[in-house]
C-alpha cells in the first residue's frame, strides 16, 4: 500500500504546486455561478421555485467535481508520452495499486477544487439549511469524484494520445453534466429526458448534495447513494482490468 499513498501524495503536491492550475480551475464555475446564479434568478423566482444560487450552487459543485477528477485521464497520458508511466508500472508492485493510487490522488484534488467552489458559493450567498448535513454531503463528494476519476483512468488506458482522449471527452462530458439537472430542476420533465436522466450518475451525485445542502430531493438520498456507490465499484473494476492491459 506503500505504493498507493505515494501515487496518492504525488497527484496532491502536482496540484497543490500549480496555483494556475487552481486559479483556472475556479474560472468556469464562477462563471456559472455569477452569470447563471444572478442572471436567471429574477426567472427562478417568478417560476416560484426560491433562489436560484441556492438551488445551483450544489450543481456546480457537482460540475467541478466531474471535470476535475474526469480530466485526470490526461494525466495518465501525459505520464505514458514522457515515460514516467513506464517507470511505474515496471515496479515490482501489483498494478492494481498503481491504478488506486492515482485514481484516488485525482479523487482527492476533485474534492479540494469542489470545496474552493463550495467556499466561492458561500461567499455570494449561498448558505446550506442545516449544517449538520456537511459531513454527509462532503461524503458525497468523494463518491462522486471516485467515479469519475475511476472513468478518467479507464479511458485514459485504451487511449495513446491526448488529442483522442480530448476528444472523447468533449463528447463525453458535457452530456453528463447538463443531463445531470446540475442547472434546472428534475421535476415535470419529458418522459424520454427523464429517461435519459435517470441513468446519469452525476444526476444522482447532484441530487444528494442537494438533499444534503438544501433539503431538495428528486431521487432520495438512499438510492442517491447506492447508485453511486454501485457505479463506482463497477467503473473501478473496469478501470483496474484496462490499467492492467496497458503495454509498456
Amino acid at each position: 500500500m506503500n505504493v498507493v499513498y505515494i501515487l496518492w501524495l504525488r497527484e496532491l503536491k502536482r496540484y497543490v504546486r500549480s496555483r494556475a492550475q487552481i486559479v483556472a480551475s475556479l474560472g468556469q464555475p464562477i462563471l456559472y455561478l455569477v452569470a447563471l446564479g444572478f442572471g436567471l434568478s429574477p426567472v427562478f423566482q417568478k417560476a416560484g421555485q426560491g433562489n436560484y444560487i441556492q438551488f445551483v450552487a450544489p450543481g456546480i459543485i457537482g460540475m467541478t467535481i466531474l471535470f476535475s477528477s474526469i480530466f485526470s485521464g490526461a494525466g495518465l497520458l501525459w505520464d505514458r508520452q514522457f515515460g514516467f508511466l513506464k517507470e511505474t508500472l515496471v515496479a515490482p508492485v501489483p498494478r492494481i495499486q498503481v491504478m488506486l493510487g492515482r485514481t484516488l490522488g485525482a479523487a482527492t484534488v476533485a474534492v479540494i477544487q469542489g470545496l474552493l467552489v463550495a467556499l466561492v458559493s458561500f461567499a455570494i450567498g449561498f448558505r446550506p439549511t442545516d449544517y449538520r448535513e456537511l459531513p454527509v454531503a462532503f461524503l458525497f463528494m468523494g463518491l462522486i469524484a471516485s467515479l469519475f476519476a475511476s472513468l478518467g483512468t479507464a479511458i485514459g488506458s485504451t487511449l495513446q494520445n491526448i488529442q483522442g482522449f480530448q476528444m472523447i471527452m468533449s463528447f463525453l462530458v458535457m452530456p453528463i453534466f447538463f443531463l445531470s439537472g446540475a442547472l434546472y430542476p428534475l421535476r415535470n420533465l419529458p418522459t424520454a429526458l427523464s429517461v435519459v436522466v435517470s441513468i446519469d450518475p452525476l444526476a444522482y451525485g447532484v441530487d444528494g448534495l442537494r438533499t444534503t445542502l438544501i433539503g431538495v430531493s428528486h431521487f432520495g438520498l438512499v438510492s442517491d447513494a447506492a447508485v453511486l456507490v454501485l457505479a463506482a465499484t463497477v467503473v473501478l473494476f473496469i478501470g483496474s482490468y484496462l490499467f492492467n492491459k496497458i503495454q509498456v
